[in-house]
């Protein structure tokens, strides 16, 4: 799924030699969590509104360089991995760097939400199975081909766990013939873990994903 855009330049990243009370005054009149510090192209870091108001506004953002935050994404980052940062760095700016890591724009969070809620991988209704496979053996090419086979619609597929040479992945599809489709990934060797209709890891994106909404109204 193409991100890039979604990529926007509207806000204006600060640099380390600006005051602190010019960040304070931004943060007054945009709804952001946090807010990036640039120099030459370059991300020095971010700085989040609750770190703002502990600092005297007499000084300069360099000097307070210790209370930077690091985070940020590229161009080609998946959309579940930013929902991730997003919400581990409960922050609703992340960010964007091109491949020669030059600050490029930000994503917003409700942009993102916006185009993964629409995606049918997590809009449409369907089972998740979770299968487990050695790394060297398994292939996307060879899951969507079991799935499709028994004439199911495959809605995503992820990986969830890889360690000690298994790799664990969760098969979100739709069919009325279920037990086909599990009997069919046995037969091509793979141990079915776990299966569920209501998707814990797709759940748990969600959840994560309104508690950020809800935090960034507060």
């Amino acid at each position: 799924m193409n991100t890039t855009p979604y990529i926007l330049s509207e806000l204006k990243a600060l640099s380390p030699s600006d005051s602190v009370a010019k960040a304070v005054e931004v943060f007054r009149n945009q709804p952001i969590s946090h807010l990036p510090i640039i120099e030459n192209n370059q991300l020095v870091g971010l700085i989040s509104e609750s770190d703002i108001h502990a600092i005297d506004t007499d000084t300069i953002l360099k000097e307070s360089a210790h209370l930077l935050d690091s985070f940020f994404a590229d161009e080609s980052t998946d959309v579940l991995e930013l929902l991730k940062r997003f919400t581990v760095n409960e922050s609703n700016i992340l960010p964007v760097l091109n491949k020669e890591q030059q600050y490029i724009g930000y994503f917003e969070l409700n942009d993102i939400l916006e185009l993964c809620y629409n995606t049918p991988f997590l809009s449409e209704q369907g089972l998740t199975l979770i299968i487990e496979k050695a790394t060297r053996d398994f292939s996307f090419s060879e899951i969507s081909q079991i799935v499709e086979s028994n004439k199911a619609k495959l809605l995503g597929v992820f990986i969830t766990e890889n360690r000690n040479d298994i790799v664990q992945i969760g098969v979100k599809f739709y069919s009325e013939e279920i037990n086909e489709v599990i009997q069919s990934f046995r037969r091509y060797d793979y141990k079915v873990i776990t299966e569920h209709k209501d998707d814990y890891f797709l759940e748990t994106l969600k959840e994560r994903a309104d508690y950020l909404r809800k935090y960034l109204s507060i």
